[in-house]
């Protein structure tokens, strides 16, 4: 037997003794604000289930009458026998709710990306793109073979400056920055970044992944929080995250999402998202609609818990939104720090690199509308006591 993938072997045991090992976890129960994870019950911070939306009744009963009517898959691609009545309604539905004209779902967000992004621009064409977008901007923008020009983490000056450097050196331009970035929490100036695309004629995307549901009025995103309608020319989302489901969408200007259409290679190659999905998906809309009160309650409990955290001592970064990164530093720190939580019976993992640079280890507590105030006291007494057991703080 040959030696081709003693690599693989040694990769794995250098991840492991660097503690970038990642130990995948299995669930046992659905999402809510506690799991059954590995068969043990611990308060879940680790979701992205921002309004607990993803075990919420009227979602699973509009999934389960879908169903009865449609069936479950799809059975082909959008553009040959695919596109069914619901996801025509999904997409108006959509473009309502973010009050843009039009917009296209995808599979998910990350084919969202993949989609629209070489639909947009190509080899003759450049893309500039913030420091810390999202890997599947990244793999967007690779796929599309422009050139990439990254600019210092949202800022806007930088931004300026690599435009003005690369002036007159392609054919067509594309700004893209994530909305709310998923590991620092923070989000970018959108409506300084908007002026600038605007002076240059470029076209300005933004990935609102982890805005929906979250920034703006009843979770519409970033560009209603920054009142930024039809300034924005694309918004990629996604239904993993606050909607509690799966999917992606591509919204904003008709003429892009017409394009996209016809371009998109996830749309045109892949099959269309499945019936619960949607129908699903639709039904999280139709919460959002009714009331604020979910989105509300996720800014309550994340205001209490970072303030309490801040309080304690812990380094909380830049947070501007309901992810609260309890910075650490060094991986193993972090990984040991998620341990002992764990044993606490509280769920929050560590992240470290590839996922953020070296040296920028952390545990990422997610928050959610579906957490109590004893959840909150819970997890904040286990940081307590384990960040003083591992001189964290004092």
């Amino acid at each position: 037997m040959g030696n081709k993938l003693n690599w693989i072997d040694e990769e794995l045991v250098s991840l492991k003794d660097s503690g970038l090992y990642n130990k995948i976890r299995t669930l046992s129960s659905p999402q809510g604000a506690w799991l059954v994870v590995d068969g043990k019950r611990v308060l879940n911070f680790c979701s992205n289930n921002y309004l607990g939306l993803a075990n919420h009744p009227h979602l699973v009963k509009a999934a389960q009458d879908a169903m009865q009517t449609y069936g479950v898959g799809p059975g082909a691609v959008r553009t040959i026998a695919g596109t069914m009545g619901l996801h025509l309604e999904l997409e108006k539905r959509i473009a309502d709710f973010k009050r843009v004209k039009e917009a296209i779902t995808f599979q998910s967000g990350f084919t969202a990306n993949l989609g629209v992004i070489p639909a947009l621009v190509g080899k003759e064409d450049i893309i500039f793109s913030d420091e810390l977008n999202h890997a599947s901007i990244i793999d967007g923008c690779r796929l599309s073979g422009a050139r990439i020009v990254r600019y210092d983490h949202a800022n806007p000056k930088s931004l300026e400056t690599v435009i003005n450097e690369n002036k007159s050196a392609y054919r067509r331009g594309l700004v893209v920055t994530d909305g709310v970035f998923s590991m620092d929490g923070d989000y970018p100036p959108l409506d300084k970044l908007a002026e600038i695309t605007e002076t240059h004629d470029l076209i300005l995307m933004v990935d609102d992944a982890h805005g929906e549901g979250v920034l703006g009025e009843g979770g519409r995103g970033i560009v209603d929080h920054f009142k930024l309608h039809h300034r924005v020319d694309v918004e990629v989302g996604t239904f993993s995250k606050a909607f509690g489901v799966m999917g992606g969408v591509v919204a904003g200007n008709p003429r892009i999402i017409e394009w996209v259409r016809q371009r998109g290679r996830p749309f045109l190659f892949s099959s269309a998202v499945t019936v619960p999905d949607v129908a699903a998906t639709i039904a999280a809309i139709d919460v959002l609609e009714e009331s604020t009160e979910l989105v509300d309650r996720l800014w309550q409990n994340a205001e209490i818990f970072k303030q309490e955290m801040r309080l304690l001592g812990f380094d909380t970064g830049k947070s501007m939104t309901p992810i609260t990164p309890v910075m650490l530093g060094d991986a193993k720190l972090a990984k040991e720090f998620s341990h002992r939580l764990y044993e606490e019976d509280v769920f929050a993992m560590a992240l470290g690199f590839p996922t953020v640079p070296k040296g920028m280890a952390r545990i990422r507590v997610m928050i959610s509308a579906a957490h109590t105030e004893d959840d909150l006291e819970k997890a904040l007494n286990a940081f307590t006591k384990v960040g003083k057991e591992l001189n964290v703080i004092k």
